[in-house]
């Protein structure tokens, strides 16, 4: 056993003697110690009932005979830190989450961990240290927020979001904004649409690094404690047959992963987490790839912000499960790879059968004929941009405007709200990546208010940040080299003329090549907006989105 490392041997009775501090008897020493990665704080709804998951995590733990030993990780609510300068710092923390496991885990060598978590950045940052250390681990997540119920709607925080552009358009009263607000979000649990968190949990489980039911079983429902369960006497079985992360998450697995992503119209934050994840593995998923899949994966599933449809309904209509048996059966997914149920994706698959078709529609009738992903390529893009081309009106989807540039989320927000962003403009939102934010901050504040406006069928936004996994319409996101680089985002002026072309895969600025290269002779690195801290260094290290945004 691993833990033999700081438990064995003569030399070993002074660190038993501080395992004994804590009231563990010799057998709970000496049988295999897990280590329970537990997210719980009192600022994400996802995460403020991961207390009792864990709970059952560690139940589940010791009724397979072993040892647990809980540990916190921190996590930032992407929602509670959007619009300022803390947003900063979310897709940062990714970073911070995978290091500090890989720490505590090592100075304390565990057998096996449980990774207890939901939300956005944390889920990707558990993975990245499951693969990065390899040793038996398995993912629990808090699971999803049930849908509010508003005026006989389904309604969720992006209606709220939504909201405050349509109270500024004048087609909703205040009073009921504060109203919706108040039911949008009606308990525990990860945000109710296919955003970010329910998307990268979704992935976790077709990646196979989670139990069936790890992305669809709502927070609230007793079957998700009982999943914890599972996970805890699970890692005892993959401690004992050493089945380890990277036995699982191979570049099948990946494949895999990224086809269930189109399927199901994922969060475009999907194209900075899972290429981090599978680095952490050795394996290089190209933005290309990603395009491969979309254009042989058809799009299954409406979920919100792009459709009606919301977690809930996706559990009861058979989850990721019955998604990936759809796939499966059209040959676009493998069923070789091994999961963290000790057995393969095909055999996990055997009894499922898709339970109700309009939540997760057959291949000859999807949605889109193409997945939820697209990436773009031009001259503004060389690198790439991502969209997700699902959420997009169809007239949006091919479009030409004129600019409209903004140095920040704030100064786009203010013009959007302020009623001078017109029909037919394309807004511009630059200097917010990886380096130039620093962190890449979400732009759903903008977004939202477009939609909310009425305009999310008549202006487009691109940026060199990127979105919450909430965001629709024509949000063109990631685009890759940075202004902050001096990538071709940095030379776009005021009332150029871009075009769109989303089933084109292009992202042009209609900008003769040799005005460009003046203009970029012609231009100066802007001085960073932090200089110090964890996220003046961070923003030193960090690679384009177009990498993932990992530290190099």
């Amino acid at each position: 056993m691993r833990s033999n490392l700081m438990k064995l041997g003569l030399e070993k009775y002074p660190h038993r003697s501080l395992f004994k501090a804590m009231g563990l008897t010799d057998k709970e020493i000496d049988q295999p110690i897990i280590g329970v990665a537990n997210s719980f704080n009192e600022f994400i709804p996802g995460h403020i009932h991961l207390d009792k998951i864990t709970r059952a995590v560690k139940a589940g733990v010791r009724l397979a005979g072993g040892t647990p030993l809980e540990f916190g990780v921190i996590g930032v609510c992407d929602g509670l830190a959007m619009h300022h300068q803390g947003m900063k710092y979310s897709l940062p923390s990714r970073e911070l989450i995978a290091d500090s496991i890989e720490i505590m885990a090592t100075a304390h060598p565990v057998d096996g961990l449980v990774l207890v978590c939901n939300c956005d950045k944390i889920i990707p940052g558990m993975l990245m240290a499951a693969l990065r250390l390899n040793i038996p681990a398995i993912l629990i997540s808090g699971g999803p927020m049930l849908a509010g119920r508003f005026q006989g709607e389904d309604v969720d925080l992006i209606t709220v979001f939504e909201g405050v552009g349509a109270v500024k358009a004048g087609k909703m009263g205040e009073d009921d904004l504060k109203a919706l607000a108040e039911c949008a979000c009606p308990g525990c649990g990860s945000c109710a649409g296919m955003f970010t968190a329910n998307s990268m949990n979704c992935l976790s489980e077709a990646l196979g690094m989670a139990l069936p039911g790890n992305g669809t079983i709502p927070a609230v429902h007793a079957a998700r404690f009982r999943l914890a369960k599972k996970a805890g006497m699970k890692i005892m079985d993959l401690v004992n047959r050493q089945i380890l992360p990277r036995d699982i998450a191979t570049l099948e697995a990946f494949i895999n992963a990224m086809a269930v992503d189109m399927a199901l119209g994922c969060s475009t934050n999907t194209v900075l987490h899972v290429p981090a994840i599978a680095r952490e593995a050795g394996i290089d998923l190209s933005l290309d790839l990603f395009n491969k899949i979309s254009n042989r994966t058809p799009h299954l599933c409406s979920m919100s912000p792009g459709g009606r449809h919301h977690l809930e309904d996706l559990d009861q209509a058979g989850g990721v499960p019955a998604v990936l048996k759809t796939l499966m059966d059209g040959g676009l997914v493998s069923g070789a790879p091994m999961t963290a149920t000790g057995r393969t994706v095909a055999e996990n698959l055997a009894p499922v059968e898709v339970l109700d078709p309009e939540v997760i529609r057959p291949l000859s009738d999807p949605y889109h004929s193409q997945g939820g992903i697209a990436i773009l390529r031009g001259n503004l893009a060389p690198e790439g941009a991502v969209v997700k081309q699902s959420a997009v009106d169809e007239k949006m989807l091919v479009n030409e405007g004129r600019a409209r540039v903004f140095g920040s989320e704030e100064e786009a927000t203010q013009a959007i709200l302020g009623g001078r962003i017109k029909a037919g403009d394309i807004v511009v939102i630059r200097y917010e990546g990886p380096k130039g934010g620093p962190g890449m901050r979400e732009m759903l504040t903008p977004t939202s208010a477009i939609a909310g406006m009425g305009l999310d069928k008549e202006v487009a936004l691109l940026t060199d940040g990127r979105f919450s996994g909430g965001t629709r319409g024509a949000a063109i996101g990631h685009i890759s080299p940075e202004a902050a680089e001096g990538g071709p985002i940095a030379l776009v002026k005021e009332g150029d003329r871009i075009k769109i072309d989303i089933p084109g895969k292009t992202l042009t600025l209609m900008v003769p090549e040799a005005e460009l290269a003046q203009r970029k002779a012609a231009w100066e690195a802007p001085e960073p907006k932090i200089k110090h801290g964890y996220a003046g260094r961070y923003s030193h290290v960090v690679s384009s989105g177009s990498k993932g945004a990992v530290c190099e």
